[in-house]
């Protein structure tokens, strides 16, 4: 049975469980992980573990987990119906005789040219950009950091990621894995380490790569919007990753935030943000 035909009870069966138990069990695993590298090979050493803003990170990360979750299964009902539609059962078979591994292969590639061209759309486009801002404004780029997503943001770039998924009927189980890696790479991109990747660097995103697209000199903004694989940078001219270099800081120099979650939350819908005399609209960038 295709990806774009695999029953709604499937993910309505897990998703609930996912949310809270699987939370849990992601956090301890994620921590176990980072923290160490992190702890024996810092990039930045004087980047504090706990950080002014690590209670808020962590917040994002709690309802960041549960949305995701929860956008993949709402958008599952409408996929299913708009592409069911298609008559496509024919080709959602051939996609699931193919081998697990490429499957999985053509999965991340399919996806990161789908995220590619939603993120590079938050960057570029101003009312998008207020919502995607908010993702930027960390300071202390690290494991957490990647969680720092305003729920439109989240909404929107993972709706659009998962069609091609439902579209293109890759298997319950390449969805599944596609949603672990993602997530690892999420939490992996930001981390503040300086193990080095060798010649992977130029194969996979790693933490040097992503945090040159946090960094906050303007002559290197716009830069490195893949998730996953360099080459698509390159193709569309926002690769840079300059030898062993590393950005000297991250996050948005000419925009101040408010600090919390809630005030981070409802600060992109604000008419005009710069009415608060502390806070500078980002859509101004």
């Amino acid at each position: 049975m295709g990806g774009a035909s695999v029953e709604i009870k499937q993910f309505n069966e897990i998703g609930f469980y996912i949310s809270l138990d699987w939370l849990l069990l992601d956090l301890l695993v994620l921590a176990l992980i980072f923290i160490p590298i992190e702890l024996f090979f810092p990039k930045r050493l004087s980047q504090s573990k706990f950080h002014e803003e690590w209670k808020t990170d962590l917040i994002y990360f709690a309802i960041g987990h549960i949305f995701v979750q929860l956008t993949a299964v709402s958008i599952q009902s409408p996929a299913t119906y708009f592409f069911g539609n298609l008559n496509m059962q024919n080709f959602h078979d051939f996609v699931q005789n193919t081998p697990f591994v490429i499957q999985l292969f053509a999965a991340l590639i399919i996806t990161d040219l789908f995220q590619y061209t939603a993120h590079r759309t938050f960057h570029k486009m101003p009312f998008l950009w207020r919502f995607h801002a908010v993702h930027h404004s960390i300071k202390a780029v690290d494991w957490m950091a990647g969680s720092r997503l305003h729920i439109v943001d989240i909404l929107l770039t993972r709706s659009f990621s998962y069609l091609p998924m439902y579209l293109i009927g890759f298997s319950i189980e390449v969805f599944y894995m596609y949603v672990i890696i993602v997530s690892l790479q999420a939490v992996g991109a930001h981390a503040n380490t300086r193990i080095p990747f060798g010649f992977l660097k130029y194969i996979i995103v790693t933490p040097q790569y992503h945090h040159w697209h946090h960094s906050d000199d303007p002559a290197t903004y716009d830069k490195n919007f893949a998730i996953h694989f360099p080459f698509i940078d390159l193709v569309f001219g926002t690769y840079h990753l300059p030898d062993n270099q590393w950005p000297k800081s991250t996050g948005l120099s000419e925009t101040k935030f408010p600090k919390g979650y809630l005030k981070q939350l409802f600060f992109p819908f604000k008419k005009d943000p710069a009415e608060d005399q502390e806070v500078k609209n980002p859509s101004d960038r």
